[in-house]
């Protein structure tokens, strides 16, 4: 009986070993975050220079890579329908919905926007993307009976829109492997909001309200 035991105890002592150096399944896309500071001034003081009076504004969102994959966006009529997935737009990444958070109003090609929390989304066209800035809520984790949150796009609706802005786009002389939302061009007052994957860039000029 001892012996039998003490058996079956190497037997569980040995699966939790090798459940602990089982590494947990990575996600397939990472998460991924850009930030900014505006509005601020580097000030010198007794220790040193800092830099103060900045409004902070962030993107949280995921970050799909290509793995390989050529001619993401598409072409022509189906140009951004794969990146949709059913959804009436994108995204604007992987996972759970983009959200864009801005501690200072802020005005993108002449439309205001108050400082908050929102969903962001991109329609996407070939040579015209639109920035679209949202109040819908984003689900934190996924439900699919909850209808008053989002996860991702869908079940967006347009009701709920506080901006849509047009978005330059541009030819990228490189292919950019994870999707990458950044702040570019940066001064005090503002700077561009830059969304990049493949070889393609989207991006929209900002300032301070």
């Amino acid at each position: 009986m001892v012996k039998r035991l003490l058996a079956c105890g190497v037997v569980v002592a040995m699966g939790a070993a090798l459940a602990a150096q089982t590494p947990a399944a990575r996600p397939a896309s990472g998460r991924g975050q850009a930030s900014t500071q505006v509005g601020g001034e580097w000030v010198k003081g007794e220790r040193g220079t800092s830099y103060q009076g900045g409004k902070w504004i962030d993107v949280t969102y995921g970050r799909p890579v290509l793995r390989q994959r050529a001619n993401i966006f598409g072409t022509g009529a189906d140009y951004g329908k794969a990146l949709y997935a059913g959804a009436p737009l994108w995204r604007a990444g992987a996972d759970g919905s983009t959200r864009f958070k801005t501690d200072v109003a802020l005005n993108f090609a002449g439309k205001p926007l108050p400082a908050g929390e929102y969903t962001m989304f991109l329609a996407l066209a070939e040579k015209e993307w639109t920035l679209v800035l949202s109040s819908w809520a984003a689900q934190q984790k996924y439900d699919p009976a909850n209808k008053t949150e989002l996860w991702g796009a869908y079940n967006y609706t347009a009701d709920k829109d506080v901006l849509r802005v047009p978005m330059t786009v541009e030819a990228l002389p490189f292919s950019v492997d994870e999707f990458t939302i950044a702040f570019v061009d940066m001064t005090k007052a503002g700077g561009r909001l830059a969304v990049m994957w493949d070889k393609t860039m989207g991006s929209v000029v900002f300032r301070t309200q």
